[in-house]
């Protein structure tokens, strides 16, 4: 097989585009990179804002190979405990099948500082193309994606302005399908369980199209349960407890992700509630977990790995409509009822 050979994108930055950014030679920008000790820190403040603001990443390939790109592939993800992402990963490998590319992983804990770093990083590697969950980063990490001169694609949300390709699902529209669903079963006191919100933007999306669907019938939230920290079976348990604890009369539970709505589930099971016919329930993902449980939650399907796979054919060149890079590609979210929201009459 042929060397790997990426999509010809822009131009990648150089020491020079830093030198005239900084107003000093290449050699002294050479020197701050290599953090040389002989450089003044007035002089290395100014180099490294300069290159922090034009998004420069050195390149950490030595010698002969310096000109050249290795054949990695970028993925940055949130979360490697979460479950949603092994199948968006198991997408992009399929994808890479056969071309010589071989995937390289990182996460950010949703932090945005951890983000950027990640990004700097694997950048600096000169990796052949980069897929990165999400639209919202920090302008440094903006910078250094926009310039990488690389196939680059964000994934999993196309609600919001992307630097290069994008491939995912309208996470607005799936919450506000969600709840046009709901409120046609006849559920009208809804409560919303949420895991890391305030950082997971996706979810936040959906929860403003939730809340937008939910005004357009003159229905408002009547209870929210927020917890900052991962999502688990036993958090699930938990959080639906305290929430009914304190407002028994909620007839539906909205959950921000199927494992928190799972363990709610299985809490609401052995306590002998009605489900669906008194309390309905809806988590999102898709996940397979929820084939073993003895009624099916309600879900939306995120297509998690025809994300990752179309994300790959966009990296090595493979586009579905005869253009390589600045490609947008949605998918249809798909409700999947189950067998706890009671079908409508």
């Amino acid at each position: 097989m042929p060397p790997y050979l990426p999509p010809q994108t822009a131009r990648p930055l150089t020491l020079r585009d830093v030198s005239e950014a900084s107003g000093v030679s290449e050699m002294t920008v050479s020197r701050v990179l290599r953090n040389r000790d002989d450089v003044s820190p007035a002089t290395r403040d100014k180099v490294l804002a300069a290159a922090k603001a034009l998004g420069y990443v050195p390149n950490k390939i030595a010698g002969a190979l310096a000109s050249q790109r290795v054949n990695l592939v970028g993925v940055i993800i949130p979360s490697l405990a979460n479950m949603v992402f092994p199948e968006v990963l198991r997408g992009i490998s399929a994808g890479l099948e056969g071309t010589g590319l071989q995937p390289v992983f990182g996460a950010t804990d949703y932090l945005a500082e951890r983000e950027e770093n990640v990004i700097y990083e694997m950048l600096s590697w000169r990796p052949s193309g980069v897929i990165v969950a999400g639209l919202e980063h920090t302008d440094a990490a903006r910078a250094m994606l926009a310039n990488a001169g690389i196939p680059t694609v964000e994934i999993m949300d196309i609600d919001g302005e992307a630097i290069d390709s994008v491939v995912g699902i309208s996470h607005r529209r799936a919450g506000r399908e969600m709840a046009e669903a709901i409120l046609r079963a006849g559920y009208r006191k809804i409560g919303f369980l949420g895991t890391k919100v305030p950082d997971d933007f996706r979810a936040r999306k959906r929860l403003e199209g939730f809340n937008e669907a939910l005004a357009d019938s003159g229905i408002s939230l009547a209870d929210t349960e927020d917890y900052a920290g991962g999502s688990s079976l036993a958090k699930g348990r938990e959080m639906t407890e305290a929430m009914l604890t304190r407002s028994p009369d909620l007839d539906f539970l909205y959950y921000s992700n199927d494992m928190i709505g799972a363990g709610g589930l299985l809490y609401c099971l052995d306590q002998g509630l009605d489900v669906p016919g008194s309390l309905g329930l809806a988590g999102f993902n898709g996940l397979e977990l929820l084939d073993g449980l003895r009624l099916r939650l309600a879900t939306t399907d995120a297509c998690r790995r025809d994300i990752g796979l179309r994300a790959a054919q966009i990296v090595v060149g493979k586009p579905t409509d005869g253009m390589i890079g600045s490609q947008r590609i949605e998918l249809d979210p798909i409700l999947n009822l189950g067998d706890t929201i009671r079908r409508a009459t």
